[in-house]
């Protein structure tokens, strides 16, 4: 049983390999430009609570195949989600000049935040227990971050962070059993990491020494023999040239360690690629990173070294961008993160995988993030790209390689009313196109292919 679970668990989340920006549902809570407002001082402090209320339509949670997947038809959902959220900082820039204290550079910068979201399910298509195991779900997910930087533009400064969230992943099955009526992909994810900057010469050359820890714990018993823990140690480097260009290099070592490695082992990935960064003209840019990624995976029990499949071969990414107005800084480290912009790229990389070893994809995107009179705002996020898949030689699980495509888009739009207030919708597409699906013993023929489709139109309160 805890190996068929394994299989199940290992071939859903495989298929949910990050595909987009959105790491979390909501946009907002991925990117703070959008998650504030106005907010409290309160004394060396700005303080910035929220909530938001959103409704709409699920297409597919339990990522089931059309048809003839033995785990069911797809379950179509009205979802209700309800998202208070609270920021914390130091206070900025601004505050700090229109305040009347000092402009002089702050020995410690610190902020932090915290967001939950609670997701109630109203089925609406599929068949009867598909819908039955739908008003299960109900679930609360959250995110806590902090994060302090010290010493701040000097010579010499830190970084410290961390984090821990709960994401909800419902499996393909829907499994609510006597035994296990909480049967989930549901998991912790603590990440805590540190930084060491040197930036000699006005910021012409940026160096930086770091460590972080990343752990995935699976809150089902069931699911218990995927939960693991990942050390990356990096360095990365950037030196500006010229005004308006930068080379830059990045290499990292990890350490991918799994609790129970009977069914899963670790590896010990390596990165390294160098690359350049740079504003071509005030409304042209460009990135454009390469280098060479290897796994370096432990033999399971039916692999030796001389069978056991390992990534190693060029990865990178390119991209290219336009900024829909000229782009007044010399800096093209910061030009993206206060201008609207249009975005074309390719990324190229490996992912540990849970069942198998590794899997690579290979991504072409389009980004769109707009704004306009403080009060208008746009991102669009899409992709296509290749899954590719080598043999997996498992005991629970023999196949030969394989490649499917993943296809994404994912669009938010907000209008504020006020500072405070604003009006938004989420649309977002996904779909694995797979031919292959897989023999599950005591299931069936489960299919890789899926594609499900969201829509929600929401209400912000944020100050």
């Amino acid at each position: 049983m805890k190996k068929r679970g394994l299989l199940i668990a290992a071939l859903s989340l495989t298929s949910l390999a990050p595909a987009t920006a959105f790491g979390q549902d909501q946009p907002w809570l991925s990117d703070r430009r959008f998650t504030v407002g106005p907010g409290y001082r309160v004394g060396d402090y700005e303080l910035h609570p929220g909530v938001a209320l959103e409704f709409g339509y699920d297409s597919n949670f339990f990522l089931r195949a059309s048809e003839g997947d033995a785990p069911g038809d797809p379950v179509g959902a009205m979802r209700l989600r309800v998202t208070p959220s609270f920021s914390f900082s130091t206070l900025g820039p601004q505050r700090r000049a229109g305040g009347g204290a000092s402009q002089a550079a702050p020995t410690a910068e610190f902020s932090g935040g915290l967001s939950v979201t609670y997701n109630e399910f109203f089925p609406v298509s599929g068949p009867q227990e598909g819908k039955d195991r739908m008003w299960q779900q109900r679930n609360v997910s959250g995110l806590f971050d902090v994060r302090l930087n010290i010493l701040p533009t000097r010579p010499w400064s830190g970084v410290l962070y961390a984090s821990v969230g709960r994401l909800i992943q419902a499996t393909q099955e829907g499994v609510i059993r006597d035994d296990a009526p909480n049967d989930s992909y549901n998991r912790f994810t603590p990440n805590a990491g540190a930084e060491l900057v040197w930036n000699p010469n006005g910021g012409l050359l940026d160096w930086r020494l770091g460590y972080n820890f990343a752990g995935t714990v699976f809150e089902s018993n069931r699911f218990g023999g995927l939960t693991n823990i990942h050390h990356t140690f990096q360095t990365r480097g950037r030196w500006r040239f010229l005004p308006r260009s930068a080379l830059l290099y990045d290499a990292r070592v990890g350490i991918i360690h799994y609790l129970d490695p009977s069914e899963k082992t670790g590896s010990t990935p390596l990165r390294v690629q160098i690359g350049y960064n740079g504003l071509i003209t005030k409304n042209f840019g460009a990135l454009i990173m390469a280098g060479w990624g290897a796994s370096f995976y432990d033999p399971s029990a039916s692999e030796t070294e001389e069978t056991v499949q390992d990534f190693d071969s060029l990865i990178g990414q390119a991209e290219i961008r336009y900024f829909l107005t000229p782009n007044p800084s010399t800096d093209p480290q910061a030009a993206s993160t206060t201008l609207s912009s249009v975005s074309l790229g390719f990324t190229r990389d490996f992912h540990d995988a849970y069942v198998g070893s590794y899997f690579e994809r290979d991504r072409g995107y389009l980004k769109l993030t707009y704004f306009f009179g403080g009060r208008f705002v746009v991102i669009v996020d899409a992709g296509v790209g290749a899954l590719v898949n080598p043999a997996i030689n498992t005991p629970s699980l023999q196949e030969n390689p394989w490649t499917d495509i993943r296809v994404d888009a994912a669009g938010f739009a907000e209008y504020r009313f006020k500072d405070a207030f604003g009006i938004n919708t989420t649309l977002r597409y996904n779909t694995r196109i797979s031919d292959n699906s897989f023999t599950i013993p005591g299931i069936g023929e489960d299919k890789l292919q899926w594609q499900q489709f969201e829509a929600y139109l929401g209400a912000r309160w944020l100050m």
